[in-house]
């Protein structure tokens, strides 16, 4: 793979792994226009091994808090670094359990088609753009009870979908439930952890199997690359929530997902890449 292939994929995966338009999808889809082979679930991965850094780095003081927190629970101690930890954990059961039976089965790889990709990326961009205008703005993340922890934990489960959006369907979920726009994106952004985390973990144990070194230094390149985009992504996303809403994030979505229906079922025999 090429050093200008690694950086596009790598600027793609930090800029759209924390806005609500589906990381996955991109990733699928950027070599479908470019072109270029697919670059396989590993490299996938190993670009949101930087978006993780650039969460854990902008989020450090929560991150910290619940470390913390979780820690002081076996004392007895319930502080609120300690009870968001537990809201993230019990979030993230489903899409673990979930995620382990997808990656067992081998039904992961067969849902990466623009397809899928196209009506995920229409029909969920028009449920993100009604949820953000009929969600109240009321809750805060530090109000959040064990019902909100599930339920959104449950719509990161359909994530699993390329072309939902974790952050995107997580977001939904909150606003749904009345929780203001940048409490909702926080939260997202914290569930991206574990979630992370657990898939980088898988990926470096296939990277050891592999014991290709071209390869390790194609992942290091990806890493570095989305951990810078995804920082200031983040940065400009958390501003941009505290005085506007999702409304150009679920415009683009239905705008990509209609191009992308009329290719799939009209054009499908031009490059996806004439379409852009």
């Amino acid at each position: 793979m090429t050093l200008q292939h690694i950086i596009l994929l790598a600027v793609v995966q930090g800029i759209t792994e924390f806005l609500p338009i589906s990381s996955s999808g991109h990733l699928v889809l950027t070599p479908a226009i470019t072109g270029a082979a697919d670059q396989g679930l590993l490299l996938d991965v190993s670009v949101h091994v930087g978006t993780l850094l650039a969460v854990l780095i902008y989020f450090w003081r929560d991150v910290l808090a619940m470390i913390i927190g979780f820690f002081r629970l076996f004392s007895g101690r319930m502080t609120p670094g300690a009870r968001m930890a537990l809201h993230i954990v019990v979030a993230t059961i489903p899409v673990v359990a979930v995620g382990y039976y997808f990656k067992q089965s081998g039904i992961e790889e067969q849902m990466r088609s623009v397809e899928i990709i196209a009506w995920t990326t229409l029909v969920f961009g028009i449920i993100l753009w009604f949820a953000d205008k009929v969600g109240m703005t009321i809750n805060r993340i530090e109000h959040m009870g064990w019902v909100g922890s599930i339920f959104i934990g449950l719509a990161q489960v359909i994530a699993l979908v390329p072309g939902v959006s974790r952050s995107g369907i997580t977001m939904t979920a909150a606003r749904l439930m009345s929780y203001e726009r940048s409490d909702a994106a926080q939260f997202s952004m914290l569930m991206s952890i574990p979630v992370i985390m657990g898939a980088g973990l898988l990926a470096g144990l296939d990277l050891h199997k592999a014991g290709n070194m071209e390869l390790n230094r194609e992942v290091l390149l990806a890493i570095g690359f989305s951990f810078i985009t995804a920082l200031i992504t983040i940065a400009v996303l958390m501003s941009w929530l505290k005085r506007a809403s999702f409304t150009p994030f679920a415009i683009y979505r239905i705008i990509l997902g209609i191009a992308l229906l009329i290719w799939v079922y009209g054009y499908d025999t031009a490059p996806l890449g004439t379409l852009f």
